[in-house]
């Protein structure tokens, strides 16, 4: 893998549209070759030998070192030179969502080895399966204690790639960091404007309520305990949303947060956020949560640019999309748990970015 890194960097090919067009291809494949070297001094055969050798006229004819001698010294000296000239990836870092684990990402690893062989990724290790269910702000301050040293020791940056409630541990994160240094924020089928829906997770967590009364658990001290009250957001009772809520409602800048301007300078260091989607999530609802839009008091969507959050750059998603550092992708056919796992959202989504 290290060796393929050396011999061949990827092509530097056209990336997603920037802005907010969406994107429903990427990059295309990666070509990689070999310089041959060939000189007056090099002929095929010599005296005696079947072998391809080194001459030098100087000596009229006769051999100077056969290229057998000199093939692991040339290699050591394009080695060295390759390792001295090539620039490396940045390193990438991965949270994971409700009820993962880094196991669940295999495939993803093994995407990003192929695509962008010798790159540090790390999955961290964290609030793994029913841990997940614990207070986002609880987890956003495990992440962020073993995050910051991979940023410390990163000079040119790190990327993020954050899955579904990782999402909004990752925003949180970037959010409250004044030092962190995250060029590529991926927001990978994530809840960003929160949650609204009967889902078989909401079923099985919640058998006694529906999405229509969930907000009288939710919006009380007690729900604010559970992952996924921190972020739900029932378009009928917004009120007690506004006023209960203690994490979404303040990363977004909706209630009162006196860090509001710190938290908004500091998520605007990011060089660029991706955010990926797609109609078949099946799990985040609406789907369209994953892009910043929602649903208005008449469970009708409205898109981001329709937002209270935006027309009022309450957090920076306004100013982030006027200078051009959003990128959307959308992918149909994906199902929830296959996010970080499909071929095509990888290559078409996150490759393009993790340079």
């Amino acid at each position: 893998m290290f060796i393929q890194r050396l011999l061949g960097k990827p092509a530097r090919l056209p990336g997603p549209i920037s802005g907010t067009d969406d994107v429903w291809g990427g990059r295309g494949a990666f070509t990689r070759g070999r310089r041959s070297k060939q000189g007056p001094d090099r002929i095929e055969g010599g005296p005696g030998s079947d072998h391809p050798q080194w001459w030098d006229s100087r000596m009229m004819g006769q051999p100077r070192r056969s290229w057998g001698t000199l093939a692991p010294l040339c290699f050591l000296l394009l080695l060295f030179l390759l390792l001295s000239l090539s620039d490396s990836y940045k390193p990438i870092i991965v949270v994971h969502g409700l009820f993962d684990s880094p196991s669940d990402f295999s495939h993803l690893l093994g995407f990003i080895n192929e695509t962008h062989p010798g790159t540090n990724v790390t999955v961290v290790d964290l609030f793994d399966h029913s841990q997940s269910l614990k207070p986002l702000w609880v987890q956003v301050d495990g992440f962020r204690q073993a995050i910051s040293p991979i940023m410390q020791n990163a000079a040119d940056g790190v990327h993020l790639i954050c899955y579904s409630q990782g999402g909004l541990i990752c925003r949180a994160l970037i959010s409250t960091m004044p030092d962190h240094n995250v060029d590529t924020f991926v927001s990978l089928s994530a809840p960003q404007m929160g949650q609204y829906g009967d889902t078989q997770y909401l079923q099985w967590l919640f058998p006694k309520y529906m999405k229509s009364n969930l907000y009288r658990f939710c919006y009380t001290q007690l729900g604010q305990d559970v992952s996924i009250c921190n972020y739900w957001n029932d378009p009928h009772h917004q009120d007690l949303y506004l006023h209960n809520n203690n994490f979404l409602a303040l990363l977004n800048g909706e209630r009162v947060n006196p860090n509001a301007t710190a938290w908004k300078r500091n998520l605007l260091r990011i060089q660029k956020l991706v955010l990926v989607g797609g109609p078949d999530d099946g799990v985040i609802t609406p789907w369209q949560s994953s892009l910043f839009a929602f649903y208005n008091v008449n469970e009708t969507v409205t898109d981001m640019w329709q937002q209270p959050v935006y027309l009022q750059d309450s957090f920076g998603l306004k100013t982030l999309d006027a200078r051009g550092s959003i990128s959307r992708c959308l992918v149909p056919g994906v199902q929830h748990t296959a996010w970080h796992s499909n071929r095509t959202v990888y290559t078409a989504c996150l490759a393009p970015w993790l340079t």
